[in-house]
């Protein structure tokens, strides 16, 4: 059990936990988990940590196909410029390796930035906090538990 799952059974949550064996040479997380859930990539997000120029950390949460706009970012989260964070400082801040940050269950509790596209689907699929595991909720539910956002924040 994760801490995310800890948080959506604690908060009684809706949600479904998917598991697939992870295969340590597939170069896409989120394509790999949408080959083996054989789930639609749109509804597949990955969750990205970003440092601001304020030095604070923030989550965007973005379909696994789509690349990530870094002003929009910014703009969303009212910094003047965003980048990809350190590793070891990703893993320290959210207690989870990356390529299983969940957007859940993190040690502290993040700026949240969802893609606007999640609110097309009935539920997605974001990582259950490690490597083979998602979790399937509605974009609604995620959303309060992170007290997140919904904005454009890809490069389409």
């Amino acid at each position: 059990m994760t801490p995310a799952i800890t948080q959506l059974n604690k908060k009684k949550i809706q949600h479904n936990i998917h598991q697939y064996v992870h295969n340590v040479n597939h170069h896409s997380y989120g394509a790999e988990a949408a080959e083996k859930l054989d789930v639609n990539a749109n509804r597949i997000f990955k969750t990205l940590v970003l440092e601001t120029d304020a030095n604070t950390l923030v989550v965007a949460i973005i379909p696994v196909l789509q690349k990530l706009n870094l002003k929009a970012v910014a703009s969303a989260v009212n910094a003047k410029k965003v980048k990809m964070a350190e590793v070891k400082r990703v893993e320290s801040t959210t207690g989870y390796i990356v390529g299983g940050v969940s957007p859940l269950g993190q040690k502290k509790q993040l700026k949240t930035v969802i893609h606007n596209s999640a609110q097309n689907f009935i539920t997605i699929y974001v990582s259950g906090g490690k490597r083979g595991l998602e979790i399937e909720l509605s974009p609604q539910n995620l959303q309060q538990l992170t007290r997140a956002t919904f904005n454009s924040i890809t490069s389409e």
